[in-house]
């Protein structure tokens, strides 16, 4: 899973954005102003029914990460967790 979801810098990242663009997610903000430190973003690559594939990702590790447990679910109540 993402460690945006519980990143203090999640609706102002601009890396959160760029994986909520490749999802399709509706963004948390239009134009995020923060750029974060040293972002490793994880892909995964998987096949689907149909011979279709799948992209999978998720920010693992990030120098500007500030733990703030439950950020994600407070910025979108009663929303599911994206995975």
């Amino acid at each position: 899973m993402c460690i945006c979801v519980d990143c203090r810098w999640v609706d102002r990242c601009q890396a959160y954005h760029a994986v909520e663009r490749q999802h399709g997610a509706p963004h948390l903000a239009e134009t995020p102003d923060l750029k974060p430190v040293d972002p490793r973003i994880h892909i995964s690559v998987m096949d689907l029914p149909d011979a279709q594939v799948g992209v999978e990702w998720d920010v693992r590790a990030c120098g500007s990460f500030e733990c703030d447990p439950g950020r994600w679910l407070r910025l979108r109540p009663g929303q599911e967790l994206p995975r």
